[in-house]
């Protein structure tokens, strides 16, 4: 998946453990289990939203992109 999460590098940034963000943000463990291993399918802004601001970070903080390799030079050899 080319879209990274960094969750735990904030987290440990910030000294704050999953449990104390998922208090704050009042969202279950299990998902921000799934965002945190990069799992998630979708994130809502909202979310997004809440946990940059527990965070005190940007979106871009959290979510990186890697682009997928340019296959289309090998497709035509």
């Amino acid at each position: 998946m080319p879209i990274i999460t960094n969750l735990d590098h904030m987290l440990s940034k910030r000294n704050m453990t999953l449990t104390e963000l998922s208090e704050k943000v009042h969202i279950t463990i299990a998902n921000l289990s799934i965002l945190k291993s990069g799992k998630a399918k979708a994130i809502r802004f909202s979310t997004l939203e809440a946990i940059c601001e527990v965070l005190e970070c940007k979106p871009g903080d959290i979510l990186d992109h890697i682009p997928a390799e340019n296959n289309t030079n090998q497709n035509n050899e």
